[in-house]
């Protein structure tokens, strides 16, 4: 599950949100056939993907 919270600039997070976010970095990483683990090869192609992306966005805003 994916938990979203929307902090406004000046805004910090509650302790409670600070005690969720450490318990969540505990949890290990459960891969079903919805999210399945990449292999070495998809993981790279994410990534250029993701690299890609982001290089059209600098040129875009520019």
């Amino acid at each position: 599950m994916i938990r979203t919270v929307t902090l406004d600039r000046n805004q910090k997070p509650t302790e409670d949100q600070i005690e969720q976010i450490r318990k969540a970095a505990e949890r290990e990483i459960t891969f079903d056939e919805d999210s399945p683990q990449l292999t070495p090869a998809m993981e790279k192609a994410f990534r250029l993907a993701a690299k890609n992306r982001n290089t059209q966005k600098r040129i875009n805003i520019s």
